[in-house]
């Protein structure tokens, strides 16, 4: 049976399998992110070199050459990046085929049935992907708040923040989301903004607030629901212009839901976002993902190497989280 790699790397972490074209899951390795404009090329390059052979081993085929590598990336998203990031991982001779993607492709292909639709991500920060029946893609520059994109745990958890300061200064609704500043970070509101303006609380600090807004949300409070429904608008925003892009209309489509936000089973998020999908698109049926990003570059990389339908299929399911008794 042929080997393939395949690779989901986000901002913080690296998820990386070998599998073989029975559908047999041989090896699975985590390693650090891929921020190749933070770090470089090389040293991105180098790191998923390393994971390859790593897994390799630990699937007890060192030295053998996979028929294709499939490496869904984050932080690579624009035509050149591809390009670039391509033209070095081929220069390492990691496998017959190559194939390099954003990650956010990741999330549809490991969650549609068909293998096109509609995927929208919300992670640290959100964007949206878009693949027809015949492979075309659809994409969004995704660059932050510079291209219009609001959402991710960064911003559901400044915008709670921001609320609770509103809310002690008279600007805005009282809200529950105060209180569990404080209970949170160990300070009121407004001085958690004066420390993160001074660089005294960490990034990561401030991305716990966003579950606590998600609960405050389902929990009844309304401002902090106010913040979960936004959103669940700019979900739909993605949703609409991709249906439109992709000549979609009323008709038939799924729409693959993943990243932490979106996959933490928020009851007033989920509502909102099939209520507000079903207005733009009809015929979409709404799915959150129930596998790892990973697992879509694996059925790519399977497809790409001839697998049998059947043998993508397992090698999916083989991923999907087991839940305890």
């Amino acid at each position: 049976m042929a080997l393939v790699v395949a690779a989901d790397g986000g901002n913080s972490k690296t998820d990386l399998l070998v599998a073989d074209t029975s559908g047999a899951v041989l090896a699975r390795v985590r390693g650090d992110g891929t921020r190749p404009l933070d770090v470089g090329f090389d040293a991105t390059v180098e790191a998923l070199a390393a994971l390859v052979g790593r897994a390799l081993s630990e699937a007890g085929r060192a030295g053998e050459r996979p028929a294709v590598a499939s490496f869904y990336l984050a932080n690579v998203d624009l035509p050149d990046e591809h390009v670039a990031m391509h033209d070095a991982l081929s220069a390492r001779g990691l496998a017959d085929r190559l194939e390099v993607e954003n990650d956010t492709l990741a999330v549809l292909r490991a969650g549609s049935r068909s293998g096109w639709g509609v995927g929208v991500v919300s992670g640290a920060g959100i964007n949206a992907v878009g693949r027809t029946a015949d492979g075309r893609i659809e994409r969004f520059l995704g660059l932050g708040t510079i291209t219009g994109d609001w959402g991710g745990g960064w911003g559901v958890a400044v915008a709670g923040i921001a609320a609770a300061v509103r809310a002690g200064d008279g600007r805005g609704a009282p809200t529950a989301l105060r209180r569990l500043a404080l209970e949170t970070f160990g300070f009121e509101a407004e001085e958690v903004a004066v420390r993160v303006h001074r660089r005294q609380i960490r990034e990561q600090r401030v991305f716990e607030f966003g579950p606590v807004v998600f609960a405050a949300a389902d929990a009844g409070d309304d401002v902090a629901a106010g913040v979960v429904r936004h959103l669940g608008d700019q979900v739909t925003d993605y949703v609409r212009a991709l249906c439109t892009r992709m000549v979609i209309g009323a008709g038939a489509v799924e729409v693959v839901l993943g990243g932490a936000a979106l996959q933490s089973g928020n009851l007033v998020l989920r509502s909102w976002i099939e209520e507000r999908v079903a207005a733009v698109a009809p015929g979409a049926s709404v799915r959150v993902l129930d596998v790892p990003p990973v697992a879509g570059a694996l059925v790519s990389a399977l497809e790409l190497a001839g697998a049998e339908p059947a043998a993508v299929a397992q090698a999916r399911d083989a991923l999907r989280p087991t839940v305890a008794s």
